[in-house]
């Protein structure tokens, strides 16, 4: 492992811990748009890490992920996910229960999802901004996602590049139908009653072990083509 891998581990680290906040303090923020103050009482609205943070899916999961590796735990390399403290929602306190609690369940994954969109405008900005523009950008996203590679990525598209990789992972993470993730809000809404009894059932480690390796390959299947579109894109603009 190369200095360079270790600087790397440690943006991750920090974007990923800043992506987790935004997300639940989305969550929060749409509750209370919606008419639940659960969150807002609670202090949840803000990107304070401390009202978010959970020890094992904000803090040792993804450090295992991230730092494993330089520790010879290569088994914990290669994902770059974790959850913070889940957002209280009430949702009888919604004029539209299905309807605002859907709202209020997406927009966290939006909200990675847009934070990923702002990191591809920068490194646009930057194709056309700097000089070599184009090459700098390619070169760096591609140094970036190569652990020990050779080529030492610029450190602004370093950034963007770590944070499209961490949000994106984020929003199709999240977005999957196990419990308590966010896709299984809407699968939850969509059930009738009697399956929605049984659905619930589903937590504890059997959650855990179906997020860590279930999750986790569907995750790494998706991504990979979806940062093969933002090169092209990058490539092509």
């Amino acid at each position: 492992m190369q200095q360079s891998d270790f600087i790397k581990a440690v943006f991750e680290f920090v974007i990923l811990i800043f992506s987790l906040c935004v997300h639940e303090c989305a969550h929060a923020w749409t509750a209370s748009l919606l008419g639940d103050q659960t969150a807002r009482m609670q202090g949840r609205v803000t990107l304070n890490p401390m009202y978010h943070v959970d020890p094992i899916g904000t803090l040792l999961f993804p450090g295992l992920m991230i730092f494993g590796p330089f520790l010879g735990l290569s088994f914990f390399g290669g994902m770059l996910v974790g959850w913070a403290k889940p957002t209280p929602v009430m949702t009888r306190n919604f004029r539209k229960i299905i309807r605002d609690d859907n709202l209020t369940t997406f927009a966290g994954p939006a909200s990675n999802l847009l934070i990923a969109l702002a990191a591809f405008t920068v490194l646009v900005v930057m194709i056309f901004a700097i000089p070599n523009g184009r090459l700098v950008v390619l070169s760096s996203f591609i140094g970036a996602l190569s652990p020990g590679g050779d080529l030492a990525p610029q450190p602004l598209v370093m950034l963007c590049t770590l944070a499209i990789l961490i949000n994106l992972s984020l929003f199709i993470f999240n977005l999957l139908p196990i419990p308590p993730l966010d896709g299984s809000h809407f699968v939850r809404n969509m059930l009738p009653y009697n399956a929605v009894q049984v659905y619930d059932r589903i937590g504890g480690w059997i959650s855990y072990l179906l997020m860590i390796f279930v999750g986790g390959y569907i995750m790494r299947a998706l991504l990979t083509p979806a940062l093969r579109l933002v090169f092209t894109a990058l490539y092509h603009l």
